[in-house]
């Protein structure tokens, strides 16, 4: 099973994005803690939104209050709603959330079911819930959860004590040789890749580049591969090194067959880094916290800009599942194009202003917000139309205007 941690500020977000899986019939409410269960009507966003507001208001400091947990057990495994909500019950009290509110919800939009938990990390008395160490300290509850519910290990087909651990190329400590070699004698037998892009991609997480060159030799036209050390910021700071001094599993041959073995391979990952990167995209404002928040649980992220600043390129590594990913291969809707798109809207939105007491600039900020809505779902496939819009339209004119309260709240704080 693996388990994946989101942490942000859009606590209506992560509420209403799982809540319309359940208005859609694509999902369930299967357990919630300190929030009164609803047997005669149904649940919505409104009503679990209120038991967590005293949470927030007990400390506003906190910039990332939200915790939106997702447990994924293998696509083999056949998990009942009872173990479910066991399984989540343990999870939480053993991360420390066990006297938070939280609500489970089942997802079933898809063949393999999972469940999403969405909680705070701020207490009543508004002391924040240590978060130091939770990776390890939520892979080592999964553990225990596979073990009791008798359900497959996360990477059962390879052994994690035994993968290398690889550090950054450091040009100053001189024998860049050697340096290079610890990275590049094991790099592709650890990762799986799709192109040589990607694989550069991720030798530029430990500050090495490659490249392919061909020349004529003996009369006949050779390709080969050769390395570079680079600066944190990807520039080349070496003189080429052959990959022939690194072994054959280094050169362009073994690399070429290990990219065909990468895809056919069929990698259930795919579909759980992809839903992680969704959910940092609807709690994150900026590329720099969508960045930070995908690489806190272990997801790296590499963007290429043109000199205009527009990407051209996006790769996310999985250093969970020891994968790498370009954006358009786990879907259209996580292109280059797709980012370009949201992050420009994104800072269009946040440049408009209002006038917060005329109710004609309101029903016009109804219409852009619905406007925005619209352009980022054609984007993101939908995925979206439940984070920026809700079910009725006095569910949207009341988020506008409790926008706009805190930001008016804000003013008042500053002058």
């Amino acid at each position: 099973m693996i388990a994946k941690i989101g942490k942000g500020e859009n606590l209506w977000g992560a509420l209403t994005y799982n809540q319309q899986k359940v208005d859609n019939e694509k999902g369930t409410v299967l357990f919630t803690n300190k929030i009164p269960d609803l047997w005669d009507r149904p649940y919505s966003v409104k009503f679990f939104h209120q038991y967590f507001e005293p949470y927030l208001i007990a400390n506003n400091k906190t910039e990332k209050p939200v915790r939106h947990i997702s447990l994924n057990p293998d696509p083999g495994d056949k998990v009942n709603d009872k173990d479910y909500r066991e399984m989540a019950q343990q999870y939480m009290q053993e991360m420390g959330y066990g006297n938070q509110p939280y609500v489970v919800f089942k997802h079933t939009d898809i063949d393999r079911t999972h469940i999403h938990i969405v909680t705070t990390c701020v207490q009543i008395d508004g002391k924040k819930i240590s978060d130091r160490y939770d990776h390890p300290r939520s892979m080592e509850v999964c553990r225990k959860l596979e073990k009791r519910y008798n359900i497959k290990v996360a990477g059962e087909n390879r052994s994690l004590n035994q993968s290398p651990i690889f550090k950054p190329v450091d040009y100053t400590k001189g024998n860049i040789k050697t340096q290079l070699s610890s990275v590049i004698r094991h790099m592709p037998q650890t990762y799986s890749f799709q192109s040589i892009g990607a694989y550069n991609a991720l030798l530029s997480q430990f500050n090495i580049s490659v490249e392919e060159i061909s020349g004529e030799l003996h009369g006949k036209m050779r390709k080969g591969m050769v390395y570079f050390a680079t600066d944190k910021n990807g520039k080349k700071i070496s003189s080429p090194f052959k990959s022939s001094l690194f072994g054959k599993r280094a050169g362009l041959e073994n690399i070429q067959v290990l990219i065909e073995k990468s895809k056919m391979k069929n990698n259930p990952s795919k579909l759980i880094l992809k839903r992680t990167i969704e959910t940092a995209i609807s709690t994150s404002k900026s590329e720099a916290s969508f960045k930070t928040q995908l690489l806190e649980q272990g997801i790296a992220t590499v963007i290429r800009k043109n000199d205009e600043g527009r990407i051209y390129g996006i790769t996310f590594i999985d250093h969970n599942s020891k994968s790498v990913w370009n954006g358009s291969q786990l879907s259209k809707e996580l292109s280059a194009n797709s980012f370009n798109k949201l992050w420009n809207e994104v800072e269009i939105k946040r440049e408009t202003k209002y006038d917060h007491n005329d109710h004609f600039n309101l029903s016009q900020e109804i219409c852009k917000q619905q406007f925005l809505t619209d352009s980022i779902s054609g984007v993101f496939d939908g995925f979206f139309s439940g984070l920026l819009s809700s079910d009725t339209n006095e569910d949207q004119e009341e988020q506008i205007f409790e926008s706009q309260m805190k930001k008016r709240q804000r003013k008042r704080r500053k002058k």
